[in-house]
């Protein structure tokens, strides 16, 4: 649930991510058990995914770093994403997804990477591509795997759920526990 938005500069910070966090937290304790290390690769979430990771003391024993792409050339220039697969897929895809993962994991040097692209809303959707499509990513050693979702809500909603996505795609591919409910 989406707390009330909170101004800060010109960028709007959601108030009372505690499932976010609460995801994050787990997912800290699982990567820290295991061993590995994690990188993200975000686009239609912002940052938010990053920012739930961080907000857990401790953090920096596992989480690389992150990149926010959301134009289609940091997607190309940071993560490496092929500008064929944007050109006959579009940035919100299985194959550009995939590739955000792979480019993620490559640049940070770490175990595990996700990634997102998404049409949050309320406008950029199309029949073919409807407002909250979302893909999710997760790459590691022994490949990539895609989910493909469709949120129904306000654009607030599907950042948000596309978030926790992220983080339970990372728990689940590290073998950490998705809290019921979440």
């Amino acid at each position: 649930m989406v707390g009330d938005p909170i101004l800060a500069g010109d960028h709007a910070v959601a108030a009372g991510d505690d499932a976010l966090v609460g995801l994050a937290r787990r997912l800290q304790s699982a990567a820290l058990e295991a061993g590995i290390s994690i990188a993200v690769a975000e686009s239609c979430t912002g940052g938010m995914v990053a920012a739930a990771i961080t907000a857990i003391p401790g953090s920096s024993g596992y989480f690389l770093g992150g990149v926010v792409s959301y134009a289609d050339e940091a997607k190309r220039d940071l993560l490496g994403v092929d500008p064929a697969a944007l050109a006959a897929h579009g940035a919100v895809s299985a194959q550009v997804a995939r590739a955000m993962a792979e480019g993620a994991r490559a640049r940070f040097g770490a175990s595990v990477a996700a990634s997102v692209t998404g049409i949050a809303g309320p406008d950029g959707g199309s029949a073919e591509k409807p407002v909250g499509l979302t893909y999710v990513g997760v790459a590691d050693a022994d490949g990539v795997d895609v989910r493909r979702i469709v949120w129904t809500g306000d654009r607030a909603s599907n950042r948000q759920e596309s978030a926790a996505a992220v983080l339970e795609a990372l728990l689940a591919r590290i073998g950490g526990q998705v809290p019921p409910g979440v």
